[in-house]
């Protein structure tokens, strides 16, 4: 194959309001395997468009998860005000290579395994009921209720701030400033403001934890450098304590969000699962990530060398995004039908959770919290019925999340 030169590369211009992330994900595809995405800025990246040549790019040793090889942000072109920069510009195991990686990830390993996991299921399940039983007082003046709002959100926030020990009077504001970091439609002066709240609330909760220690997963990283000096600087710390409120929240939020949508829109698959029992709502689950995967598209790699991927060459150091709800519905990986939703289909891998050593952590987590969570709604309010068009829905403003910003339903 011809190496294609950079300027026959199609340029497609991100929708930073998230409108139709599968439609731009499709037009991307159709463009070529390889495009050039426009990011807020005027900021130039590649994507990579068909899920083989994504996964294989997730575990290509000539690319680094550290946002310091990228050469825009060397050459200072990425101000601190850039809207997009909360989430590139962090230091903790996701934007870390090889033994640093190894490193920072190793200590949360141990309480992220699926023992660990599967031992939280009773809590889990206690925080739905509760969630289950308030939403009748949740109702707007039209009888609705807004079910991201007061059950998508708090079931996998109360799960993850518990975990690490977050106070509760904390979370309205965690919660504000998690949504200001996935969204692209920021200003230059709240960009800047989160970042300072940010840091400001996790160096609160490092020094809180540091006094009260508890049985959470801050107070378990603080003992952890206090044996080690080595394992964790301040920023990787604290950076560490940002990925897991963050991650470990806003994905489960959308899959909720998502996959409550789908069942919804697809009466004949919902009395399917319902008679399928434990077993059918894991593979509900799973063709919901497959089929609306609750990240859009992700800051992936920056290659440490010149690599060819489907006869286009990015230069060392560009940026690389990952478009992981477009490659979920790839029909070279999962076949002509795609676009379906069906919860019989027979599973095929999915990216949902990315790939390869970064692949993500709280995986176990976000998959049992959506198992306990859709399946309770459903049984508790059989009735339940969307209290709009679906296709009316305003998405989240953002290129990041991929969902809905309301979804209001009637419990009745």
């Amino acid at each position: 194959m011809t190496d294609v030169v950079t300027d026959e590369v199609p340029v497609v211009r991100l929708d930073l309001t998230g409108s139709d992330h599968h439609g731009e994900a499709a037009r991307m595809r159709e463009l070529g395997p390889v495009v050039r995405a426009v990011l807020p800025g005027e900021v130039t990246v590649w994507a990579v468009t068909r899920h083989d040549l994504l996964a294989e790019l997730l575990t290509d040793s000539r690319v680094s998860k550290d946002w310091r090889n990228w050469s825009a942000i060397q050459r200072g072109e990425i101000s601190d005000d850039w809207p997009l920069v909360g989430m590139v510009k962090v230091t903790n195991m996701v934007t870390s290579d090889g033994a640093t990686h190894q490193r920072l990830r190793r200590p949360v390993t141990k309480t992220f395994t699926r023992g660990r996991v599967e031992t939280l299921r009773p809590r889990i399940d206690a925080i739905v009921q509760g969630l289950l039983d308030d939403l009748p007082h949740r109702a707007d003046a039209d009888g609705s209720v807004d079910l991201r709002q007061h059950y998508a959100y708090p079931v996998p926030m109360n799960v993850i701030c518990e975990l690490v020990g977050v106070p509760r009077e904390w979370r309205p504001r965690l919660r504000e400033l998690v949504d200001s970091i996935f969204r692209t439609d920021t200003t230059p002066e709240e960009v800047v403001r989160t970042q300072a709240d940010r840091h400001e609330m996790l160096h609160r909760l490092v020094e809180l934890r540091t006094r009260e220690r508890g049985e959470d997963l801050t107070s378990a990283l603080i003992a952890t450098r206090e044996q080690d000096a080595e394992s964790f600087t301040d920023e990787e710390l604290t950076d560490t304590l940002w990925l897991l409120l963050t991650a470990g929240h806003e994905t489960t939020l959308s899959l909720i969000v998502n996959g409550v949508r789908a069942m919804l829109t697809h009466p004949d698959q919902l009395r399917e699962a319902r008679a399928g029992g434990e077993a059918k709502w894991a593979e509900v689950v799973e063709e919901v990530l497959r089929w609306d995967a609750p990240i859009g598209n992700f800051m992936a790699r920056y290659p440490l060398e010149d690599i060819t991927i489907a006869g286009v060459t990015i230069p060392k150091g560009e940026a690389i995004i990952a478009p992981y709800s477009g490659v979920g519905r790839d029909p070279a990986q999962h076949g002509d039908d795609a676009d379906r939703f069906d919860i019989d289909r027979e599973q095929s891998r999915h990216l949902a959770f990315g790939g390869g050593p970064h692949i993500c952590l709280g995986a176990h987590l976000a998959r049992l919290e959506a198992q306990i969570a859709l399946p309770a709604i459903f049984e508790r309010y059989p009735n339940l019925r969307l209290a709009a068009d679906a296709d009316t829905l305003t998405p989240v403003p953002s290129i990041f999340s991929n969902s809905a910003a309301t979804l209001p339903v009637h419990l009745t």
